[in-house]
């Protein structure tokens, strides 16, 4: 595909302003991304990024383009760019296998260090991650940042995945 092809069909590379919405008292924006973002809170909330869902797929011999985890970050960092959350809440099946954090790379893993420097990062636990973020969190060459729980409560809003 060429550059400008690239550029007119890839959505994260525009504004997105999103459609605004007040769920049980807590003011909302869908953005386009898909991300939901809590204005008042300066909170960022993502689900379901799957990252590694294609050196998974490789290694049972599906072939999948291997980009799927350097095209996910690269929409989460569009998404911090553009709103410079206070938070940021992954909200379950971060990872799509329980190696996944183990097959990332050490520039992978930098650049997740980067998003999360100077904000609260969490992890919500899914149930495609449970093993891998208890593995990541406790080995200090494959350190993720931020902190782990089940839920969340913000305001009127109860996170689960």
């Amino acid at each position: 595909m060429n550059a400008a092809l690239r550029e007119i069909l890839s959505p994260y590379r525009h504004p997105c302003g999103g459609l605004k919405l007040t769920v049980n008292g807590e003011a909302c924006v869908l953005r386009c991304s898909g991300a939901l973002w809590l204005p008042g809170r300066q909170t960022l909330i993502a689900s379901d990024l799957h990252l590694e869902k294609g050196s998974a797929f490789a290694a049972r011999g599906q072939m999948l383009p291997p980009y799927d985890s350097p095209a996910t970050l690269a929409r989460l960092e569009a998404e911090i760019d553009a709103l410079d959350p206070r938070a940021v809440v992954l909200l379950g099946d971060s990872f799509h296998d329980s190696k996944a954090v183990s097959r990332m790379d050490g520039a992978q893993l930098a650049r997740l260090e980067r998003l999360a420097a100077g904000r609260d990062w969490i992890w919500l636990e899914g149930n495609h991650d449970l093993d891998a973020l208890a593995g990541a969190l406790a080995n200090p060459f494959k350190r993720l940042p931020g902190r782990v729980v089940e839920t969340l409560a913000l305001g009127g809003l109860f996170l689960i995945h």
